[in-house]
C-alpha cells in the first residue's frame, strides 16, 4: 500500500533514522463518493441522534464529566487537539445552545486559543472515568473575560483568565465501540508508567538532550512535580 521514499536521519539525540513513507496513489480515497462506497449506508438512528440544543442527557453528562478534547483548526489549515481536565462539572451550561469552558494555566503556547480567534469552529469530546459512550458537540467558540463568569469558575480562589464559549451546532452521543476495544477503563489493561522516560525526559531526548545523570535528571523531575503543585490554577 505504501511506498518507501527518501530515508530521514534526525540530527538529535533519541531520534532514529526512519524511511519516508508515500500512499500509494492506486489505493488513495480521494473524493467522498469513492469514500462512502466502501460502506454501507448508516441507520436511521445514527442520524436522528444528532441534536443542535443540550437535553437533559447530554446536560448530565457534561455535568459528570472531568475530562473533554478540543479540537481547532487555524485559518492556514493547521490542526491541534488539545485536553482539558478539572472536576466533574466544571464545564458549565449557559443555556440550551451555550456552554462554557474555563481556560486553566497551561505552557503559554495557546495553541487552541489563538486557532479560536482565526477559526471559531471547533469539536468537543466529553469522557466520564468508567463510561464506554462519549458526548460529542460541535460548534463555534469565542473567548469571553466576563469577570462574573470567570468567579463562578473559581477553584482555590484562582479564576481563570478566560473562558471558551461554545456555541453548539451539533451535539450526540457516540457509541461504546472505541473504548471497548481499547479496554480503556479495565485495570488490569492499565500500563506501567515506569516502562517510558520521564516527561522532561522524554522532550529533553528529542531537543537538546537529556542529562545522563541520574540524580540531576531526578532533580529536574521533581522540580516538574512542584511546578503542577504551584501553578495548577
Amino acid at each position: 500500500m505504501f511506498r518507501t521514499g527518501k530515508e530521514t536521519n534526525g540530527s538529535n539525540r533519541g531520534r532514529q533514522i526512519m524511511a519516508a513513507l508515500e500512499l500509494n496513489p492506486n489505493f488513495a480515497i480521494e473524493d467522498e463518493q469513492s469514500l462512502r462506497a466502501l460502506f454501507e449506508p448508516t441507520h436511521s438512528l445514527a442520524t436522528l441522534k444528532c441534536q443542535n440544543t443540550l437535553g437533559a442527557h447530554a446536560r448530565e453528562f457534561i455535568r459528570r464529566s472531568p475530562f473533554l478534547c478540543i479540537g481547532s483548526q487555524h485559518l492556514d489549515g493547521k490542526a491541534d487537539v488539545s485536553p482539558r481536565g478539572d472536576p466533574p462539572g466544571f464545564v458549565k451550561v449557559l443555556d440550551e445552545r451555550t456552554i462554557a469552558i474555563p481556560d486553566r494555566p497551561g505552557n503559554n503556547r495557546l495553541d487552541t486559543l489563538a486557532n479560536i480567534v482565526a477559526n471559531p469552529n471547533v469539536g468537543l469530546l466529553f469522557l466520564i472515568p468508567g463510561f464506554d459512550e462519549t458526548l460529542r458537540i460541535n460548534g463555534s467558540a469565542a473567548l469571553a473575560r466576563d469577570p462574573q463568569l470567570l468567579k463562578d469558575m473559581a477553584v482555590a480562589g484562582r479564576a481563570p483568565k478566560l473562558a471558551i464559549i461554545v456555541t453548539v451546532s451539533e451535539i450526540f452521543l457516540h457509541c461504546a465501540k472505541a473504548f471497548r476495544r481499547s479496554r480503556l477503563w479495565s485495570a488490569d489493561h492499565f500500563q506501567n508508567r515506569s516502562e517510558m522516560p520521564s516527561l522532561i525526559n522524554m522532550i529533553l531526548d528529542e531537543t537538546t538532550g537529556a542529562p545522563t545523570d541520574r540524580d540531576e535528571m531526578r532533580t529536574m523531575d521533581e522540580g516538574l512535580e512542584e511546578d503542577y503543585r504551584r501553578t495548577m490554577y
